[in-house]
C-alpha cells in the first residue's frame, strides 16, 4: 500500500515538473498621492480577447507583488484593483520572458470621495476592510459541481471528509447564503445542495456575534464566517433533486430537495428516508446519503454512530425581506429515527491494591421523534437602531427499550457480581427559547448602546419500567428490582444585559455594563415497586424517590477597555457575579436547604497583532470561576444503579480555572502557502473531581471532592500549499496536534495521579486533473500514553493508524466512478476485539437525458470487513467497546434533477447542454 502511494506521488510530481515553462512578473503598487504602499491590492492577468482569467496575486505590506505566468503569444491585460482607488489596466503584447514593473501608482477614486459606488469588473480576489472576497466564476469547476467543490478550489480553504471547513487555519463556524442561514448556520445544507453555477461571490470574514456586528466592533473570535452570495442574474428560479434507491439486505434510501429563489425570497423544502445510518440530509454527488458510514477523520474506528438507524426527515427553510429594513427567515424540521444496537464492552478498573475487570453486553432499541421550528427577524428601524429576535420552539418524544447483563471479576477470575436488567422508557419534552438584541449607535464614532434579552424554558417528563437482579457474590446477597419510574423536570433561565461603549479617543474605548441572570431547575423523581397482590406499581419506593430544586440569582457588573492602534488590538474585560445559589431537596421525608452566596470574578484579556492582512499573532488569558451543580452539592443518595451509588457533597468549592492561548497564523496568497501554530494551557487552582470507594463486591460509592494542581497543555500547527499548473491542481499539507495533561482523584481513599500524553500527526494530499479525475490520499496517526501513580499498573498506551484514499473519475463523459478506501489499525484492543479492518465503498453512475437523470450503482463495505471497535484510556479505567455496525450492501439508485434560473444560458434539459464545457473562466494559478 505504501509503495503504491509513493508511485502515485511520484507520478503527480512528474506532471508538475514537466509542466510548461513560466515567467516571473513582479512590481510595486503605491497610492499616487502619498506614495504609500497598498497592501492586499489585487494584481491579475486576463486575455484581451475575452477577459479569461490567467493568473492573480495580492500585494504584501510593502506593496510588492510577484507571480509566475506561462508564455502568451497573444495580448493580455495586467490589471490592478484596490478599494477606494481607480482600476489600473495595461496591455502587454505578449509574455515571453520575465517582466518587472518598477512602480504602478493608483489614483484615488473620485466617485469614492463623492460617496458613490461604481460596480466595474470584479477581480478574482478582493480585500474589503476585514473581508476577503472571491469571485466564484474565476475558479474552474465542473458544470454540475456543488458549493463544496467550489470551496475546495479557493486558496487557503480546506474541506475535510466530515464537512469541516477551515480557511487559512481558522475553523469556520458559520455559513450564510445572502447573509441568511440556509436551514442551519454550519453550512452543511448549503455546501452539498447549492450548485456552484449560481454563486457570485464567496466572502470570508472573522466570525462576529450579533452584538459585535451591530456595534461595528472588531471580532474577538478565532473562528471564521463565510457568506455565499447568489448571482443576481440567477437569483430567480428553481432547482432541486429527487433520489430513490433500493439494495440488498432491504437497504433503501430516498431524498429530495426543492429550492425556489425569487430575489430576496427563498423557499427550500427537503425530505429524506433511509435505513443506512444517515439521519441528517446529505446528497453527496458521488455517494448520495452514504456519508453516514464512510471513512472519516478521527472519531471511532469504523463507521459513524452506534447501531443501525432508520431515519425520516422533513424540513422547510424560508427567508425574505418583508419591507424595507425588515429581514425575516425561518425553518422547520421534523425528524424520526429508530436505532437498533448490540453493544459489548470490557473494562479494566484500577484500584490501589489491584485491578478488576467488568464485562457487559446489551441489546437496545431507541426511537426518537422531534419537531423544531426557528425564526429570525432583523429590523433596521433607522440607520442607528437595529433589532434582532430569534425565537425557537422544539418538541421531542422518545421510546427506548433495552436488555443488558454485566459481571465483574478479579484478575484471578473470582466472580464478584453479575447483573441482568430489562427496561423501557417513554420521554417527552417541550422547549422555547428566544434572544432579542437591541443596538443603538450614535453620531460619535464607536459610541454604542446594546441591550440583549435571552430566555430558555424546558419542561420534560418520563415514564419507565425496569426489572433487574444483581447478585453480590462476596456477601451472598442480591438486589432485585421491579420498578415504575415517573419523573418530571423543568428548567427555566432568563437573562438581561445592557452595555454602553464610549470612545475616549480614536484608539481607546471604554465599556461598562450590567447583566442579570435567573435560573431555576426542579426535578421530581418517584419510583413505585410492583405489588403482586394488586398486580400494580402502587408501593412508593422512598429510597429511590426524591425532589430537588435549584435557583440561581445573579447580578454581574462588567467593565472593559479596548485599544486599537495601527495593527494592534487589545481587549481587557472584567466582571464579578454576585450569586445567590439556593438548593433544596426532599429525601426520605427530610428537607434539606443549602443556600449560599458567592462572588465569582472573571477576567479576560486578548492581544492581537495583525502583522499583515493574512498574518496575525493572538494571545489570550482568561480566569473564570464556575459553580458545582446541585447534584454535586445536595446530600441525596442516588440508588438508580445497583452497582454505583452517588452522593453529593455540600462542602464543595467552585471550580477555578486559568486559561492561556497563543496562536500565530500566516497565509501567503502569492505562493498559495499557509501555516498556523498554537499553544493552549489550562490550570485548575480548584477542580471538582470524583472520589470512589469499592466494597468487597466491587460495588462503587461515589461522591465529589475538591483538588488543585491539575492542568492541560496542548499545542500544534498545520501547513498547507496549493500548486496549479494548467489543468493540474495539487493541494497538500501536514498537521500536528499534541497534548499533555494531569488528572487526580480518590479511589478507595488513596489519591491517584494520572499523566496523559498524546500526539496525532496527519498528512494529506489532493490532486485534481482538469475535469478527468481527483485523488485524495491521507494518513492519520495517533499515539496516547497514560502513566499512573498509586496504582499497580504504571502505564498504558495505544496506537491507531488510519490510511484513506478517495478517488473520483469523470471519464468517459457522463460517467462518474468514485472510490473511498480506508484501513484502520488499533494496536491495543483486547483479544476479544479485532484490531484492524478495511472499509472500501465504491460508486458508479451514468448521466443521461441531458444530465437530468443519474443512474447509480454503489456498494458499501465491499470487502465486508467494517467494524466499530474503540479503546478509551482514562485516569481510572481502560475500556474497549464494540457496537453493531453497518455491513456490506449494494444499492441501485436513480436521481432526477430540475434546474431553471433567469440568466442561465443552457439549463438542464436544453438541447445545447450535452454534458461538457467548463463553468466560468479558465484559471491557471
Amino acid at each position: 500500500m505504501l509503495k503504491s502511494y509513493c508511485i502515485l506521488l511520484f507520478l503527480i510530481c512528474s506532471v508538475f515538473a514537466n509542466a510548461q515553462e513560466k515567467y516571473t512578473i513582479k512590481g510595486k503598487i503605491l497610492g499616487a498621492n502619498d506614495k504609500f504602499p497598498l497592501e492586499s491590492a489585487t494584481v491579475y492577468l486576463t486575455t484581451v480577447k475575452d477577459s479569461t482569467m490567467l493568473e492573480y496575486t495580492l500585494t504584501d505590506k510593502n506593496g510588492d507583488f510577484i507571480f509566475t505566468a506561462k508564455k502568451q503569444d497573444k495580448p493580455v491585460f495586467l490589471k490592478v484593483t484596490y478599494m477606494g482607488f481607480e482600476n489600473y489596466k495595461q496591455e502587454l503584447k505578449e509574455i515571453n520572458g520575465n517582466r518587472e514593473f518598477k512602480t504602478i501608482s493608483l489614483l484615488e477614486s473620485a466617485n469614492m470621495l463623492l460617496g458613490v459606488t461604481i460596480i466595474g469588473e470584479q477581480p478574482p480576489i478582493r480585500v474589503k476592510n476585514d473581508t476577503i472576497e472571491f469571485k466564484a466564476s474565476a475558479f474552474k469547476v465542473r458544470p454540475d459541481s456543488n458549493v463544496e467543490t467550489l470551496l475546495k478550489q479557493l486558496p487557503g480553504f480546506e474541506v475535510d471528509s466530515d464537512g469541516k471547513i477551515t480557511v487559512n487555519g481558522k475553523d469556520v463556524n458559520q455559513v450564510l447564503v445572502n447573509g441568511k442561514p440556509f436551514f442551519d448556520r454550519d453550512g452543511t445544507m448549503a455546501l452539498k445542495n447549492l450548485p456552484a453555477e449560481i454563486i457570485n461571490k464567496i466572502q470570508v470574514s472573522d466570525f462576529k456575534t450579533k452584538k459585535e456586528e451591530y456595534s461595528k466592533s472588531e471580532s474577538t473570535s478565532e473562528n471564521s464566517s463565510i457568506n455565499i452570495t447568489i448571482d443576481k442574474e440567477k437569483n430567480k428560479g428553481y432547482f432541486g433533486k429527487f433520489l430513490g434507491g433500493y439494495g440488498t439486505n432491504e437497504r433503501y434510501e430516498s431524498s429530495f430537495i426543492v429550492n425556489l429563489f425569487n430575489n430576496n425570497r427563498k423557499i427550500s423544502v427537503l425530505g429524506s428516508s433511509n435505513n443506512i445510518n444517515a439521519p441528517g440530509f446529505s446528497m453527496d454527488e458521488v455517494f448520495d446519503n452514504m456519508g453516514g458510514g464512510r471513512n472519516n477523520r478521527g472519531g471511532t474506528t469504523g463507521g459513524v454512530g452506534r447501531g443501525i438507524t432508520q431515519s425520516n426527515l422533513l424540513g422547510v427553510n424560508y427567508s425574505d425581506e418583508w419591507t424595507k429594513g425588515l429581514q425575516a427567515s425561518g425553518n422547520y424540521n421534523f425528524s424520526n429515527t429508530e436505532t437498533e444496537n448490540l453493544y459489548k464492552s470490557k473494562t479494566i478498573n484500577f484500584l490501589p491494591t489491584g485491578n478488576f475487570i467488568s464485562e457487559s453486553q446489551s441489546k437496545s432499541n431507541n426511537e426518537n421523534t422531534s419537531n423544531k421550528a426557528g425564526f429570525e427577524l432583523e429590523y433596521k428601524a433607522i440607520p442607528s437602531i437595529r433589532i434582532f429576535a430569534s425565537p425557537k420552539f422544539s418538541t421531542n418524544t422518545s421510546n427506548n427499550s433495552s436488555e443488558s447483563e454485566s459481571s465483574s471479576k478479579e484478575e484471578n477470575g473470582t466472580l464478584k457480581n453479575d447483573s441482568k436488567s430489562k427496561s423501557s422508557n417513554q420521554y417527552e419534552s417541550n422547549n422555547f427559547g428566544n434572544s432579542i438584541n437591541f443596538n443603538k449607535s450614535f453620531d460619535k464614532k464607536a459610541r454604542n448602546l446594546s441591550v440583549v434579552l435571552n430566555n430558555n424554558n424546558t419542561k420534560s417528563s418520563s415514564t419507565g419500567f425496569i426489572k433487574s437482579e444483581t447478585i453480590y457474590y462476596a456477601t451472598q446477597t442480591s438486589d432485585k428490582r421491579d420498578l415504575n419510574n415517573i419523573s418530571e423536570n423543568s428548567n427555566d433561565s432568563y437573562s438581561a444585559e445592557i452595555e454602553y461603549t464610549e470612545p475616549v479617543s480614536d484608539s481607546i474605548r471604554f465599556k461598562i455594563g450590567m447583566e442579570y441572570n435567573y435560573r431555576n431547575n426542579s426535578n421530581d423523581v418517584k419510583n413505585y415497586n410492583f405489588n403482586p397482590l394488586n398486580q400494580e406499581y402502587s408501593d412508593l419506593n422512598e429510597l429511590q424517590s426524591n425532589y430537588t430544586s435549584s435557583t440561581q440569582n445573579s447580578i454581574t457588573p462588567k467593565a472593559g477597555i479596548r485599544f486599537e492602534k495601527n495593527k494592534v488590538n487589545v481587549d481587557i474585560n472584567s466582571s464579578s457575579s454576585i450569586v445567590q445559589y439556593d438548593n433544596h431537596s426532599n429525601y426520605l421525608n427530610q428537607a434539606t436547604n443549602l443556600n449560599k452566596k458567592y462572588i465569582l470574578p472573571n477576567i479576560s484579556t486578548q492581544i492581537r497583532y495583525n502583522i499583515e492582512r493574512s498574518k496575525s499573532l493572538t494571545t489570550r488569558y482568561n480566569y473564570s470561576v464556575s459553580l458545582p451543580s446541585s447534584n454535586q452539592l445536595l446530600p441525596i443518595v442516588n440508588l438508580s444503579n445497583p452497582l454505583n451509588t452517588i452522593t453529593g457533597n455540600p462542602d464543595l468549592k467552585p471550580n477555578e480555572k486559568h486559561s492561556a492561548n497563543i496562536n500565530y497564523r500566516n497565509f501567503d496568497f502569492r505562493s498559495r502557502t499557509g501555516y498556523n501554530i498554537y499553544v493552549n494551557g489550562d490550570f485548575f487552582s480548584s477542580e471538582i473531581i470524583s472520589s470512589s470507594i469499592y466494597d468487597i463486591n466491587r460495588k462503587r460509592t461515589k461522591t465529589y471532592e475538591n483538588i488543585s494542581g491539575t492542568y492541560t497543555i496542548s499545542g500544534g500547527g498545520s501547513w498547507n500549499k496549493s500548486i496549479k499548473q494548467e489543468s493540474n491542481l495539487l493541494r497538500f499539507g501536514i498537521s500536528l496536534n499534541a497534548n499533555f495533561s494531569t488528572s487526580k482523584g480518590f479511589t478507595d481513599g488513596v489519591l491517584f495521579d494520572a499523566t496523559s500524553t498524546g500526539i496525532s500527526p496527519r498528512l494529506y494530499l489532493n490532486y485534481d486533473y482538469a475535469e478527468m479525475f481527483t485523488v485524495t490520499p491521507s494518513y492519520n496517526f495517533s499515539y496516547n500514553e497514560t502513566q499512573y501513580q498509586n496504582y499497580l499498573v504504571k502505564s498504558n498506551s495505544n496506537v491507531v493508524h488510519r490510511f484513506n484514499i478517495q478517488t473520483t473519475s469523470y471519464w468517459p463523459i457522463n460517467w462518474t466512478w468514485g472510490n473511498d478506501f480506508g484501513y484502520t489499525y488499533n494496536s491495543r484492543l483486547s483479544s476479544d476485539f479485532k484490531k484492524d479492518f478495511y472499509l472500501w465503498n465504491t460508486s458508479l453512475s451514468y448521466s443521461f437525458f441531458n444530465k437530468n437523470f443519474i443512474a447509480k450503482v454503489k456498494v458499501y463495505d465491499l470487502l465486508n470487513q467494517n467494524q466499530s471497535s474503540s479503546r478509551t484510556i482514562s485516569a481510572t479505567t481502560i475500556r474497549d467497546d464494540e457496537n453493531t455496525i453497518l455491513k456490506r450492501y449494494g444499492m441501485f439508485s436513480l436521481t432526477y434533477k430540475i434546474q431553471n434560473f433567469s440568466g442561465m444560458k443552457n439549463p438542464p434539459g436544453s438541447r445545447n447542454n450535452r454534458g461538457g464545457g467548463n463553468r466560468g473562466m479558465n484559471y491557471d494559478g
